[in-house]
């Protein structure tokens, strides 16, 4: 996608890379699992993603075919649903569910005002981190009680990202989850994987 204006995008802080708002992120979230970049990921492509950036085979078996399920007919609307369960970048948004940060709107755009809140309201301890216990009241905080769907899924999402991304104080860095916002984190976490199984 082509770059956006300065004015476009959320503010710089040190080394951060800005991220454009007017443009539909989430696609980029997505895109890391898209191996073949036919705009189309399936459940064997997720379940590669998830193993490059560190997950266990088990896993990754189980949530591939929980990711695929759940997103595949609600980004295929008007379709036919299909047994390879695949999940159209093009409509990523449209698989964006309840009980979350709000930092993606329905568009699919980054928000910076909510990206911010996570931590102004839930970091305590580190004014740039969560703790677990931290992650977890965020995530009781977004639940809507109706809204089973939307908790389970913001739940495994958090879950893994804590588990392949948290620092080594336990911590998970603010610049760790802007990057999985848009999908910038992934490759990083692929070449660190990628790195520690040479060694």
């Amino acid at each position: 996608m082509a770059s956006s204006p300065s004015s476009q995008t959320t503010k710089q802080k040190g080394g951060e890379k800005p991220i454009p708002v007017h443009e539909n992120v989430m696609q980029k979230h997505a895109a890391f699992f898209d191996k073949n970049q036919d705009g189309v990921i399936y459940p064997w492509e997720t379940f590669q993603g998830l193993r490059e950036i560190g997950n266990g085979i088990v896993s990754s078996i189980g949530l591939s075919m929980f990711i695929n399920l759940g997103l595949s007919q609600t980004t295929r609307p008007g379709k036919f649903p299909s047994l390879l369960f695949p999940i159209e970048i093009k409509n990523i948004q449209f698989g964006k569910h309840g009980s979350d940060t709000g930092v993606y709107d329905n568009e699919g755009r980054f928000v910076p005002s909510k990206f911010e809140g996570i931590f102004s309201k839930h970091a305590h301890t580190h004014p740039n981190a969560l703790t677990y216990d931290e992650l977890m009241e965020m995530m009781q905080a977004n639940r809507d009680p109706k809204d089973f769907k939307g908790r389970i899924g913001g739940l495994v999402e958090w879950k893994i990202l804590y588990k392949v991304a948290k620092d080594k104080n336990d911590l998970l860095q603010k610049e760790t989850i802007r990057g999985v916002y848009d999908g910038s984190l992934f490759e990083m976490l692929k070449k660190e994987h990628s790195t520690q199984q040479k060694k």
